[in-house]
């Protein structure tokens, strides 16, 4: 899991400087990551001998809370809804992604 957050991070700072001719690639990494990190986040999350059941219970675990310590602040409610999803069992549908 923190090898995909870091990579996450890495896309999300190569997209913030990403000039017009590679804006669109950039994104689409950086929307890879992120799907990615929370596939990590998931299997973590199922792998736990006592899961959250709310939101805010799921934020007061420890690798939830380093995560969000560096989270930029622009993607911390995607963060959020997509953690939220996990503990309400939901999956994603691809059509239903941050476009």
């Amino acid at each position: 899991m923190k090898k995909a957050f870091q990579l996450m991070l890495d896309n999300w700072e190569k997209m913030k400087r990403s000039v017009e001719e590679d804006a669109e690639e950039d994104a689409d990494q950086f929307e890879a990551s992120f799907y990615a990190l929370f596939a990590e986040v998931r299997a973590w999350y199922e792998g736990l001998e006592e899961q959250p059941k709310t939101l805010e219970d799921a934020m007061k675990q420890e690798e939830i809370k380093k995560m969000v310590e560096q989270l930029p602040a622009e993607i911390l409610l995607n963060f959020e809804t997509e953690l939220e999803w996990i503990i309400e069992g939901e999956m994603r549908v691809e059509d239903e992604r941050y476009d």
